[in-house]
C-alpha cells in the first residue's frame, strides 16, 4: 500500500484551473468581497475613489480595503505580512484577483485613510455580529490595581533586602566605634550607654539574620518580591507611591 500522492509540480494542465474552485461558497472572503463592493468609497472619504485621467493608474481603494479587512479578521496587521499573503495565500489571491501591491502602497493607503478606516471597521463589526459571524467569546481584558493590607515595610525585593543588610552592617560598625570610645573614656555615665549600644547591636544582628533568610528564600523561589502579610501582593511601580497591591484582571 502506498501513500496518497499529490500532482507533479512540473505537469502541464490542458485546461487551467479556476481560482474560484479553491474558495468554498461559505468562505468569509466572499462576504468581505460583497461587503466592500457595496461601499460608496468617495462618500466615506477614501482617497483615489475616482481614478485620474492622466498618470499611472492607482490601485482601486476597494481592493486595498478588502486586503485590510481580511488582515483585520485574521490578526495580520503588518503591511509587509499583508504583502506576503497576497503572493501565497489563495484566499487573498481570490479576494484581490491576484493583485500584489507592495508593502509601501499598503501602508500609505492606511495612513491616508485613517479616519475612513474607523467607520468601515465599526460597520463591519456590527454587521458581523448581526449575522452571527463573530462569536464574541473575547470582549476585552483590563487590569486594575487594588491596594493590599501589606505595607511597603513588609514587602521586600532582593535589592531592598541587600540595601537593608548593608545599612545594618554600617549601623553595627558605627555602634562598635561608639562602644570603643566609651570604653576609652572610662566614665560611669558612659557605662550605661555602652550597655544600651550592646542591646542595639544584638537587635540589629537579629534583624540582619531575618533579612538574610528572606534573601535566601527569594533566591530559592526565583520570585522578584516577597510580601509578609499578603503573600500574593506585589509593589506596583505604576501606583502613585509604589504601593503594595494586587493587579486584578477584569
Amino acid at each position: 500500500m502506498s501513500y496518497i500522492e499529490g500532482e507533479s509540480r512540473s505537469q502541464s494542465l490542458l485546461f487551467p484551473e479556476i481560482l474560484d474552485d479553491y474558495i468554498t461558497q461559505d468562505n468569509l472572503v466572499r462576504f468581505i468581497d460583497v461587503f466592500v463592493d457595496g461601499f460608496k468609497m468617495e462618500e466615506m472619504g477614501f482617497t483615489h475613489s475616482t481614478p485620474e485621467g492622466t498618470g499611472r493608474p492607482p490601485y482601486d481603494p476597494r481592493d486595498l480595503l478588502k486586503l485590510y479587512v481580511y488582515g483585520y479578521l485574521n490578526g495580520i496587521r503588518s503591511s509587509r505580512k499583508l504583502e506576503r499573503e497576497s503572493g501565497r495565500n489563495v484566499e487573498v489571491m481570490w479576494l484581490l484577483r491576484k493583485l500584489r501591491p507592495d508593502f509601501k502602497t499598503i501602508a500609505d493607503f492606511r495612513k491616508e485613510n485613517r479616519k475612513a478606516f474607523k467607520g468601515v471597521f465599526r460597520q463591519f463589526t456590527l454587521l458581523c455580529k448581526e449575522m452571527d459571524l463573530l462569536g464574541g467569546e473575547l470582549i476585552a481584558i483590563d487590569g486594575s490595581k487594588f491596594k493590599a493590607v501589606n505595607s511597603s515595610d513588609r514587602n521586600f525585593s532582593q535589592t531592598k533586602l541587600q540595601k537593608r543588610i548593608k545599612e545594618i552592617e554600617e549601623k553595627i560598625e558605627k555602634y562598635l566605634v561608639e562602644m570603643d570610645r566609651a570604653d576609652e573614656e572610662e566614665e560611669d555615665s558612659n557605662q550605661v550607654s555602652a550597655e544600651d549600644l550592646k542591646e542595639k547591636i544584638a537587635r540589629l544582628k537579629e534583624r540582619k539574620g531575618r533579612y538574610g533568610e528572606l534573601l535566601k528564600e527569594l533566591e530559592r523561589s526565583g520570585e522578584s518580591q516577597i510580601s509578609l502579610t499578603d503573600p500574593d501582593s506585589r509593589a506596583m511601580p505604576l501606583t502613585p507611591r509604589g504601593d503594595v497591591s494586587y493587579n486584578v484582571q477584569v
